[in-house]
């Protein structure tokens, strides 16, 4: 028998219930905008759809922690080391959940 769990481990921490709709807040507010809502929008969206077909939070979760690191982050750095970018300059992170399943 073995002792790992058979489930993803949980985020951590969980974002409080308004963060996401407060993240967007402050993302339309940011000059970024016009980029960064949509990338948003369609990362939340699915993040949603699979928490549907996992019953998982963890990718909600995971959305929110990366959007917010970003909106701190993004005025002291401009590049991203990460070769895996999108047109919208961010790293798409389906590849990035996709990778950590191989």
């Amino acid at each position: 028998m073995s002792a790992q769990p058979d489930h993803t481990p949980a985020a951590p921490y969980a974002p409080a219930p308004g963060a996401p709709a407060e993240l967007l807040v402050q993302l339309r507010a940011d000059r970024r905008a016009e980029r960064w809502v949509p990338a948003f929008e369609r990362e939340w969206t699915a993040a949603l759809e699979e928490s549907r077909q996992t019953f998982s939070l963890n990718t909600p979760y995971e959305v929110v922690h990366v959007w917010q690191a970003r909106l701190v982050s993004a005025p002291r750095s401009t590049r991203s080391p990460l070769p895996a970018m999108t047109r919208a300059g961010f790293v798409d992170m389906a590849e990035l959940r996709g990778r950590r399943r191989r």
